[in-house]
């Protein structure tokens, strides 16, 4: 019988100079307990049964290690909160860069974080979740198979040893553990397509050669990058015996998605037909392959809740209408606050959990049309200060839908006198919202109008007394800075917690970024984009050191226009930070 590496040699999936290696400590496979059950299941059935999936972003993938980011080491009663909102599944990225302690030919991964992989992995499915892990940020630490001097045998012999020594730790899961080779893998040419199909034949052979019950464990498999425009460069493996899926990654349009060129609406006609364009070609694609959309996301951080709310809708519904199932990238801001085991948008879940069920949604409607110079929005009544409170009309889609009820706090508001409906039509009247709003009241959020139909998610209408966040200085020189920081300014909130966009202006009018965006309409044109040039906080607004960088080299005064919501033309709803260079 010929050896495993002269298999791999033969079907052309390893150069011979990129052998894995043969040490001893590379021999050798689990073998697991006779009392041990796995129950194989092909991968259309472990998808279906791991729909609707979360992930547990910035954790055991954070660098250099578990609680490195913004978030604690995760505890057993994170899956608790998770499967209580209907999630059935968890992708569990992990980062193994910094924990190798040794190097070639065995690349030893240290044995406690093997162990402390393998009790998260422990703690979901204990709880009934499935659970899809990885290599995630290995992705650009050591294995980027893109770069000019990449040391592809390294890369080869690592990722196969490395994938040995994890598929010898979980060999012995259940079937409800699948696992994916890596996360994102960069590269765009076909060269680093061929790359990246040899490391998914590596990581099938490690499986396979680590034993347990990993040769007919459910894997994934992806293309370039994870996503759909390098799905032309995605090989099938020719001899797989493992049950596969292949998966993709979907933030798009990225624009809204990220918080860039201010872009802060979404829900035409046109966007919805790019997102079933999108979905319809993968499946095109893989008509014969389950599919996972391993991550997606728009952030509550840089995305206005009813524009976020129609997106999750829509995403969720089209993907499941083709039998892709989605797993919510989640870092630990955007949406699940792990201490405390809330949903930072709840809304957002439950519609989820309506779509995939294939029930019709009622939502918040909002504008969709980039070209308007006011972008209004029914997750809202904003009241400003100073203004005399009025009835105020929210409007609805209520997609055959009819409402039922509203609530604040569970007390019900009584239709005729705190409300009326036309139609698809709320009017929330001015004696009710006087209890909360006033020209004098403080700014901030007031109350939460719940709003239930005769189907589908709940809704919610945020009542918001605003006035123009203030700052204690609005000038300073970038140079000023210290070398790689950012600047902070401290800011006091007076309404939604929130940036929608800024603007970035020269002292002669030009565009500091993407010049190019004179092009775009009104509320866009010369905004930066969310975490490149500007951010925000809870008591502060930020300038980024690329951006303060961007400055000093311009030697041109700039200013950056901070806007708030709501969004509009002339509404004064702003902040003007000036920089010297």
């Amino acid at each position: 019988m010929r050896s495993e590496i002269a298999s791999l040699l033969a079907f052309g999936t390893l150069s011979a100079s990129a052998q894995p290696s043969t040490s001893p400590s590379s021999k050798g496979t689990v073998a697991c307990p006779r009392n041990t059950v796995f129950r194989p299941i092909s991968a259309s059935q472990w998808v279906k049964a791991a729909s609707p999936g979360w992930n547990l972003g910035n954790t055991l993938d954070a660098v250099p290690d578990e609680g490195s980011w913004n978030n604690p080491p995760v505890q057993g009663h994170v899956f608790d909160d998770v499967k209580a909102a209907g999630y059935k599944s968890v992708r569990i990225p992990v980062t193994y860069a910094d924990h190798y302690v040794g190097s070639t030919p065995d690349w030893t991964i240290n044995s406690t974080w093997l162990k402390r992989v393998s009790d998260v992995v422990d703690m979901a499915t204990s709880r009934g979740l499935y659970v899809l892990t990885n290599m995630h940020h290995d992705s650009w630490r050591w294995a980027d198979v893109s770069q000019p001097d990449a040391n592809i045998t390294m890369i080869q012999e690592k990722f196969y040893q490395s994938w040995l020594q994890i598929g010898k730790t979980l060999g012995c899961k259940s079937e409800m553990v699948a696992l994916e080779p890596i996360n994102e893998p960069p590269g765009s040419s076909a060269t680093d397509a061929q790359n990246l199909m040899k490391l998914n034949d590596i990581f099938l052979k490690a499986l396979a050669d680590s034993g347990g019950f990993n040769g007919r464990r459910v894997v994934t498999l992806s293309s370039l990058g994870m996503g759909l425009g390098n799905t032309p460069l995605f090989t099938r493996p020719t001899n797989i015996t493992n049950p596969w899926a292949f998966q993709f990654h979907y933030y798009s349009p990225y624009d809204f998605d990220f918080g860039a060129w201010g872009k802060t609406v979404w829900g035409s006609e046109a966007d919805k037909a790019t997102v079933l364009a999108d979905f319809t070609q993968a499946r095109g694609n893989f008509t014969d392959v389950p599919i996972i959309m391993g991550e997606f996301d728009a952030s509550q951080l840089n995305c206005e809740a009813a524009a976020r709310w129609k997106w999750f809708d829509h995403v969720v519904r089209t993907a499941s209408s083709l039998d892709i199932s989605g797993f919510l990238w989640d870092n630990g801001l955007d949406n699940l606050q792990r201490e405390t085991g809330t949903w930072r948008d709840a809304i957002a879940v439950d519609i989820t959990m309506h779509a995939i069920r294939g029930a019709n949604n009622s939502l918040a409607d909002s504008t969709t049309d980039v070209s308007a110079t006011v972008q209004n929005s029914s997750a809202y009544i904003f009241h400003k200060v100073g203004d005399n409170v009025t009835d105020q009309q929210v409007p609805f889609l209520l997609n055959g839908n009819a409402f039922r009820s509203l609530s604040v706090e569970g007390t019900p508001l009584k239709k005729g006198t705190d409300y009326d409906v036309s139609g698809s039509t709320l009017t929330i009247k001015e004696k009710f919202l006087s209890k909360y709003l006033s020209p004098t009241a403080e700014p901030g959020t007031k109350a939460n109008i719940t709003r239930t139909f005769s189907a589908g998610a709940k809704s919610q209408i945020e009542i918001v007394q605003w006035d123009v966040p203030t700052i204690i200085q609005n000038t300073s020189s970038a140079s000023a800075v210290s070398s790689g920081n950012d600047l902070w300014i401290p800011v006091v909130w007076k309404g939604l917690h929130r940036v929608a966009a800024v603007k970035i202006v020269a002292s002669d009018g030009t565009y500091v970024f993407d010049d190019w965006t004179q092009w775009l309409p009104p509320l866009q044109q010369g905004r930066g984009t969310y975490g490149n040039q500007w951010s925000f906080d809870f008591d502060r607004l930020t300038i980024t050191n690329s951006a303060l960088q961007a400055v000093i080299t311009s030697g041109k005064t700039t200013t950056f226009t901070f806007e708030f919501y709501p969004r509009a033309v002339g509404n004064g709803n702003y902040l003007n930070y000036t920089l010297t260079p």
